[in-house]
């Protein structure tokens, strides 16, 4: 296991894809952010929650720039990550490589599901590891052609799920939904804004279970799924390809897809953007189901954008080294991503400085950046000049191969 774990060092790492990563991490936190401070259920009646026009305006930006792609951008590194790391742990292990990756999987499963019924709802560890498990035990033979049929599915799910929607919601339906998300809402207030931190863990539980245990909740969690194995099957096929070790063979490949993704992802925003702050009203409508198409086209072709956009970049060594202390947080994604939670419930949580229900969009866009950048990329910069992996990462490889050295940093390659 020492030899496996050896050979699976952060010297094999690729630069550009931790970069990304660190972005990633800092989209997330941005559209967290809202679920950190106010209750999932807010405005299921379609009325605004902010009503200040810098917070109105935040709240467009922010549904238009970031809502989905970055959630979208880390499962599209997911994919890519099970290709590589996969393939090095057969070359490596052989037969022992799928064991491997089962245990390694299923620790994640073990950490999201911990993470989402106790600390924070909004955790997205437990569906990566689903799905990883998916293309483990399932699609891990899958033809190129059968992949890419099953992104093209998944790009068309909305468009079957908003007629599918049209034709069974009724609107005694809509108005029991509404209805339980306000009662939601109340309780969320009470336990996340007042409670201690057993009222909050409770309530976690509770809004967890709820996203698992009835039709209408399955149905809309089920489209979150196919929205993030819509971009870990295209990661999936950029990992078999190579792709990541041959940028530079792509840059005119890459130029031109850059700005196709700027224009349509654009396009699509202002679409879904107008759609769905004109149709507010609960329930289904043939316009939503337009809404929904642009969205899911937005968030993949925005995410390209953004994702071909650091990757341009960062081929410019000064670029580099801008970027390093980014890729340094990106090199420990799941210390990270936990990190967001620990300090944005202790912010806001009533167990904590009980800052509930105060910040608005606004300054819940500023938040995000600050404290990204001026906790969570110092403290990464930090720990990696003492040692290899972030703490979290070197208790997953301890879980996953056995006992090992916490091993010393040392110089990573490019």
């Amino acid at each position: 296991m020492r030899h496996l774990e050896a050979s699976l060092s952060t010297r094999q790492r690729i630069v550009t894809l931790d970069i990304v990563r660190g972005f990633a991490l800092l989209g997330i936190l941005i559209m967290n952010m809202p679920g950190f401070v106010s209750s999932f259920w807010i405005e299921a009646d379609g009325t605004h929650l902010w009503t200040e026009p810098v917070d109105r305006a935040a709240e467009v930006l922010r549904e238009m720039l970031f809502s989905g792609k970055f959630n979208s951008m880390f499962s599209l590194l997911f994919g890519i990550g099970f290709t590589i790391q996969f393939a090095r742990m057969q070359q490596i292990a052989g037969d022992l490589a799928s064991r491997l990756y089962l245990r390694r999987l299923m620790i994640l499963l073990a950490m999201g599901l911990l993470h989402a019924a106790v600390f924070w709802t909004g955790d997205v560890l437990h569906v990566y590891a689903v799905l990883g498990l998916v293309l483990l035990l399932v699609l891990r033979h899958a033809s190129d052609r059968l992949i890419l049929a099953l992104i093209v599915a998944c790009l068309l799910y909305p468009v079957v799920s908003g007629v599918l929607r049209l034709l069974v919601m009724t609107p005694e339906v809509t108005a029991a939904l509404v209805a339980q998300a306000k009662v939601m809402e109340a309780s969320n207030n009470l336990a996340y804004g007042k409670g201690n931190f057993l009222d909050a863990a409770q309530q976690h539980t509770r809004d967890f279970m709820y996203l698992y245990d009835n039709i209408w909740s399955l149905w809309g969690t089920f489209g979150f799924y196919v929205q993030m194995a819509t971009t870990m099957l295209i990661g999936v096929l950029i990992g078999r390809h190579h792709l990541p070790e041959r940028i530079t063979e792509f840059l005119p490949t890459i130029r031109r897809m850059h700005w196709w993704a700027f224009g349509i992802g654009v396009a699509c925003a202002l679409t879904f953007g107008i759609i769905f702050e004109t149709q507010r009203t609960p329930g289904p409508s043939p316009l939503k189901v337009l809404g929904s198409l642009a969205y899911v086209t937005c968030r993949l072709s925005m995410m390209v954008f953004y994702v071909l956009t650091i990757v341009r970049m960062a081929q410019l060594p000064e670029w580099q080294r801008r970027f390093a202390p980014i890729a340094a947080a990106g090199r420990m994604p799941l210390t990270n991503y936990l990190m967001q939670t620990a300090i944005c419930t202790t912010l806001f949580y009533g167990w904590g400085f009980g800052f509930w229900g105060t910040a608005g969009p606004a300054l819940q866009l500023a938040l995000a950046p600050a404290i990204f950048f001026l906790v969570q990329v110092p403290l990464s910069v930090l720990w990696l000049r003492h040692f290899e992996y972030g703490p979290l990462e070197y208790a997953w490889r301890v879980l996953t191969y056995g006992r090992m050295r916490f091993k010393p940093a040392t110089a990573v390659a490019g």
